[in-house]
């Protein structure tokens, strides 16, 4: 990623020469970026700026930078332009970038730039799958073979075709129904007997994904096996599209942003910190208010023992260790589970296994955690008892965190839900609540015992 602070002369080099009607230089000093760079220098400009510079723009050169932006900056450029330019752009981009702008355009500019389009036939069917699955994410830029043509056919027809540099090594092989029987790489074709049928010298194990199966899965499928392209097929076993390395990196990133986003209670996944007020606001508020209810809820629980903190008001100063630690134990099953499920690594069989093995860590941290803190806290206010009780407040915690951790991610998923939706808020519920819950029922319980020490 390039350093956004070592483009900010530029950006400002940018704008002196777009201020001072030197569009031409302005345009020159934004061409000689790599297109990667050219869209960071971008979201860096101002609106008016923006507008300017791709109105000096070629059709192939703002189609790269289209497929470099991200998707909101992708939409507010291309309202900047034409519906004719932009059916232009379209046709350049890479089909499953250009269905991507399509879905994200308003219903009516769509419309009316698919019917610009020259090539729409290559981009709308990718608009018929959600964003977020195998469907959504391919591309139809690829290239098939027949079977029964021989490798010198085959380059031959590849010469005539004139690829794009960017389709993938692998070409797909189909039998005379269309249907997929076969992958050979690119070298393979190359040092291959020329006289030798397609058919003698592809691969015939293919790994393929249907087109309505969740992103995720695709990742998994591609890094588990180790692929830089994977098919996607329909139920006739007909080719409809590919997903690319490049593609996979982005479901990556996107799914590694979702759970960071979720685990830290951010509903909205697409917020940035530039944002619109009401965009953050609707993303983040609804989880402070429940953030809220469950922070009342934990009063309430400390409002039972009220009369305790009247005769011993020293345990006001301990009891969020407790809450504090069991939440911070919490967090870390989270990550483990949420992340566990994510790669799919955790069987409904390992369940159990699973849940007994952190409850058994969380016991054992509880111990550990307990007697430091306990013996430390007895010694500090001379008065064992005291420790005594946040020591067991702290391993009864420590178990409450293991056991919430764990199966709270277990619950959402079986219920259809998304495991990082845990996130800190209810699991700070839970902790906090029961947290508290445990170390005052235990002082109350050792209440005479507490006092003679403070007599």
């Amino acid at each position: 990623m390039t350093d956004i602070a070592k483009l900010t002369p530029l950006v400002e080099l940018i704008h002196k020469a777009l201020e001072s009607e030197h569009l031409a230089q302005a345009a020159m000093l934004f061409l000689r970026l790599h297109p990667a760079d050219r869209a960071d220098v971008f979201e860096l400009l101002n609106e008016e700026d923006r507008g300017r510079i791709l109105g000096h723009l070629d059709i192939a050169t703002t189609a790269d930078l289209f497929d470099e932006l991200e998707d909101q900056q992708t939409v507010e450029a291309a309202e900047i332009i034409s519906v004719e330019r932009l059916a232009d752009v379209l046709d350049e981009m890479d089909p499953d970038e250009a269905a991507d702008l399509l879905g994200d355009l308003s219903p009516e500019k769509a419309e009316r730039a698919i019917i610009e389009m020259e090539d729409a036939d290559d981009v709308l069917p990718l608009l018929n799958y959600p964003d977020e699955t195998a469907g959504g994410r391919m591309t139809t830029a690829f290239v098939s073979l027949n079977a029964n043509i021989t490798a010198d056919q085959a380059i031959r027809y590849l010469r005539q075709l004139s690829p794009d540099s960017d389709i993938p090594y692998y070409l797909f092989v189909r039998d005379d129904n269309e249907k997929i029987v076969g992958v050979i790489g690119l070298r393979d074709l190359v040092v291959a007997n020329p006289e030798r049928a397609i058919r003698e010298i592809m691969d015939t194990d293919i790994i393929s994904i249907s087109p309505y199966t969740d992103q995720e899965q695709a990742a998994r499928m591609m890094t588990h096996y180790d692929l830089s392209v994977l098919p996607v097929l329909d139920e006739h076993n007909h080719l409809i599209g590919i997903i690319t390395h490049d593609d996979i990196l982005d479901v990556i990133e996107d799914e590694a942003t979702e759970d960071i986003y979720r685990l830290a209670s951010v509903a909205d996944t697409d917020l940035q910190p530039e944002s619109g007020t009401y965009v953050q606001l609707r993303g983040r508020l609804p989880w402070l208010l429940l953030n809220t209810l469950t922070a009342l809820f934990a009063s309430w629980v400390i409002s039972i023992f009220g009369d305790l903190f009247v005769q011993v008001a020293i345990l006001a100063f301990f009891q969020s260790v407790v809450a504090g630690q069991g939440g911070s134990a919490a967090s870390q099953n989270v990550a483990m589970i949420v992340r566990a499920l994510a790669l799919g690594k955790i069987e409904k069989s390992r369940i159990m296994p699973v849940l007994i093995r952190q409850l058994w860590v969380g016991l054992l941290q509880g111990i550990v955690i307990g007697i430091i803190i306990g013996m430390g806290v007895g010694l500090w206010q001379h008065n064992p008892y005291l420790g005594l009780v946040l020591g067991l407040a702290l391993i009864g915690n420590m178990l409450v965190a293991a056991a919430v951790g764990t199966l709270m991610p277990l619950l959402f998923q079986a219920l259809g839900q998304d495991p990082a939706m845990t996130s800190s808020v209810l699991v700070t519920a839970a902790t906090d609540s029961l947290g508290f819950f445990i170390f005052l029922s235990l002082a109350k319980i050792f209440l005479p015992m507490i006092l003679q020490y403070l007599a």
